[in-house]
């Protein structure tokens, strides 16, 4: 949190409670890494677990874990090191030798990324700290490239790579930002917490927490798209501090310029020649398509590779000419059971074998259904003729056919319905977003989470769905007006 942004860290100390707290989505990625732990531990028979279950067995964990060092353990578990101020739990230390250590870092994502070298420096450091010298370091990760076949295989889902070289080259760079780290811990009163501050690759993710706190109001420069600290530092330079106050010289990227004179005007920035020639380029019948998608760490049927996306439900809004009573319909898988068959079976019960598919962002229902044809080969023909039908009614908005001020420089559905279509909205549905969709679908139909709430999920599911193509049909009946 340090590194991130100084600020970070001493709110996170002293004023948590200004800090967003943490959602359900990002709490399901947290209980993926720890359902992953047992896949790595497995690479190391005999090793022995400590952890804590509460405080007072937290407070214990240090002693404990020097005990089992000294009693001979070669491999541990979740010990705990601390020196001072500082301490760290480790995912897994080998014992080498007389006061010598490997140390295995355990992480969920697909390779070994510099946030983890700066993670195992310090615990080298403490480690050190305590009187151990460090003789290798490596994360075990996820093989993105593992397909499941049969039982999980814990050798072949993860992967090893060594950082030690990486680790111990950032050693005194940790040294000095520890110390940074403590001084800026104990002070009295929350540090500087200008986005300019913030490490470059969370710059995005603390200037939603900087509005938060500022309570920064719409139209402020905060809320200029692709920003970057180059960019606000030359605004501040300026005093300049809303979007509408930007001058036309001023140098921007093409698509914050759009925003800037979306809000200058006013009023909508529309080239009407552009958004009729993407009409014209559709053919009835049209369908508009959304998909919803199971991924995982941990692939949970054979064929699967991890975190790929595998669609378990879609919603159909089929209008068969122009003037045609537009018509719905959907699939939603329901089973403890590999979906693809199901939902192939269903598509080809649906779609014809003419007219434009309709997609938000057409890549992603592209590739599913490239996914899908490795389940199911018989119908690769049918899903590459709905590829090749496919268009993307993102295009008028994110090649700027079409710019609103309120778009806030998205092109995402959920930044353009709320502008053009302001009667329909998420908002008043129990699941808004497709994170959401996902992790309860997972939860209710394949972890046997829910029992109660298993068929009140499902209709949930549907509606959230259904108002994904909905909102395309509303927003194309808005660009055929234009």
């Amino acid at each position: 949190m340090y590194l991130k942004h100084p600020a970070w860290l001493w709110l996170k100390k002293h004023a948590k409670n200004l800090l967003p707290p943490i959602d359900p989505a990002t709490q399901a990625i947290f209980d993926t890494g720890h359902a992953f732990e047992q896949y790595a531990e497995a690479l190391y028979p005999g090793g022995v677990t400590l952890g804590f279950s509460d405080y007072d067995e937290y407070i214990t964990l240090p002693a404990r874990t020097t005990l089992a060092i000294e009693s001979g353990e070669h491999t541990i578990f979740q010990g705990r090191f601390e020196h001072e101020q500082l301490t760290f739990i480790c995912d897994i230390i080998q014992v080498v030798g007389d006061k010598e250590l490997d140390l295995i870092e355990i992480k969920s994502s697909t390779s070994a990324k510099p946030e983890h070298i700066v993670d195992l420096a310090f615990q080298m450091v403490v480690l050190e700290k305590c009187g151990y010298n460090v003789r290798n370091i490596s994360v075990i990760h996820v093989n993105n490239q593992y397909v499941r076949s049969g039982p999980i295989d814990p050798k072949q889902i993860t992967a090893v790579t060594d950082v030690t070289e990486e680790v111990k080259n950032t050693r005194e760079f940790t040294l000095s930002k520890i110390d940074e780290a403590l001084q800026t811990m104990a002070l009295t009163e929350c540090p500087d917490t200008s986005p300019l501050l913030a490490e470059k690759a969370a710059f995005g993710e603390w200037l939603t927490i900087y509005k938060r706190l500022k309570n920064v109001k719409s139209g402020s420069i905060f809320d200029l798209c692709q920003m970057d600290a180059k960019t606000l530092q030359s605004l501040q330079d300026s005093n300049i501090t809303k979007i509408k106050d930007i001058p036309s010289n001023f140098v921007l990227k093409p698509k914050q310029s759009l925003q800037v004179e979306a809000y200058r005007m006013g009023k909508p920035t529309i080239h009407k020649e552009k958004i009729k020639e993407f009409l014209d380029s559709l053919v009835y019948p049209l369908h508009f398509f959304d998909y919803e998608t199971l991924a995982s760490l941990v692939p949970y049927f054979d064929g699967m590779r991890p975190y790929a996306q595998y669609p378990f439900q879609y919603s159909l809004h089929i209008q068969d000419a122009p003037d045609a009573t537009l018509r719905h319909e959907e699939y939603l898988h329901r089973e403890n059971s590999n979906p693809a068959a199901s939902v192939i079976a269903a598509m080809q019960s649906h779609f014809g074998d003419k007219g434009s598919v309709i997609a938000w962002n057409m890549g992603f229902e592209k590739s599913c259904n490239n996914t899908l044809m490795h389940f199911a080969p018989e119908a690769a023909e049918f899903l590459a003729d709905i590829n090749n039908r496919m268009v993307d009614l993102m295009v008028p908005f994110s090649q700027n056919y079409y710019v609103d001020a309120d778009f806030c420089g998205s092109a995402s559905i959920k930044s353009v319905l709320p502008v053009l279509v302001p009667e329909l909205s998420y908002k008043t549905l129990d699941i808004q977003e497709g994170g959401t969709a996902q992790r309860l679908w997972m939860e209710a139909a394949l972890d046997g989470k829910h029992p109660d709430e298993k068929e009140k999920i499902f209709s949930d599911l549907v509606e959230y769905c259904k108002l994904d193509t909905l909102a395309m049909v509303e927003i194309y009946n808005i660009l055929k007006k234009i």
